[in-house]
């Protein structure tokens, strides 16, 4: 079951300028991530098998935090199971991943049941080909985030988007999902950036956090190969990972979640990568 369609739309990958301003650069201690989650998706065969038994799995590998995958009906569970298997394996879920459609249907609903979950944020990685068939289409889908990331504040939550590779492809001459950043509110809308994404796109991470980077406050960490066609194991591709995080103001407060989407062996690929990301100094 595939939840990408980015191996149609991926760019060859641009070279990733260099940071300004680093704290290493001015003097300042190294630091590590503190907390590191992970996207389920990296594991979406392990979970589609047994949900209980993955999540109880992700934490015994190290991790703390989750993002789930209201897209895929929480691999057959209900909210009441959902919550459960989260405090049984000692797992937050800070976020979830859910369909365009939940914006506009049922949005209070949807809201109801991330503060049952503790989310801190509901997510939207893509749209349906027939609603972005222009520019205008991106700025409707703008507005009408706005509209639910406003209702989504007075619940206590927020509403965000995640970037795809294909939502960089020009329409008309301009980029989409370009358009649809700088007409949502920073105040109702925030971005979460998806850096190897972003990369696969044709376009370079970095360059859009010095840009945006008051719009990003939730990551998915992701490396991918040299001509950008995929994702791989973190610190084996040639996004420059130590500056991303080095780039990212308030890092603590800011969910970052592995995410790597083309591995066999999906439970060890996740511990691999969570064993990177802990050594990793930026």
């Amino acid at each position: 079951m595939k939840r990408r369609d980015f191996l149609q739309h991926t760019a060859a990958l641009v070279g990733v300028s260099a940071l300004p301003f680093t704290a290493s650069a001015a003097g300042q201690p190294r630091r590590r991530l503190t907390r590191i989650g992970l996207e389920l998706y990296s594991v979406r065969d392990e979970m589609a098998r047994d949900p209980e038994r993955t999540l109880a799995a992700v934490a015994k590998a190290g991790y703390q935090d989750v993002e789930l995958l209201w897209s895929f009906g929480n691999f057959g569970r209900s909210t009441a199971q959902v919550r459960t298997a989260l405090n049984n394996a000692g797992l937050k879920a800070s976020s979830a991943h859910l369909s365009a459609a939940a914006v506009l249907v049922g949005w209070q609903r949807s809201l109801d049941i991330a503060n049952t979950l503790g989310h801190q944020y509901l997510i939207v990685p893509v749209f349906t080909p027939d609603t972005t068939r222009s520019l205008d289409d991106w700025r409707e889908w703008a507005d009408r985030f706005n509209e639910a990331g406003e209702q989504a504040r007075k619940a206590g939550l927020w509403l965000a988007f995640h970037n795809e590779p294909g939502h960089l492809t020009p329409l008309d001459g301009q980029v989409p999902y370009d358009v649809f950043l700088e007409r949502t509110n920073p105040a109702a809308v925030r971005m979460q950036l998806d850096v190897g994404n972003m990369a696969m796109g044709g376009a370079d991470p970095l360059e859009y956090l010095t840009r945006h980077g008051d719009r990003y406050w939730s990551f998915h960490l992701k490396d991918v190969v040299a001509d950008g066609s995929r994702d791989t194991a973190l610190g084996r591709g040639r996004l420059p990972l130590a500056r991303l995080l080095g780039a990212i103001s308030q890092i603590d407060d800011k969910p970052c979640f592995v995410e790597q989407e083309s591995a066999t062996d999906q439970l060890a690929a996740a511990a691999a990568d969570l064993a990177y990301l802990r050594a990793l100094e930026f």
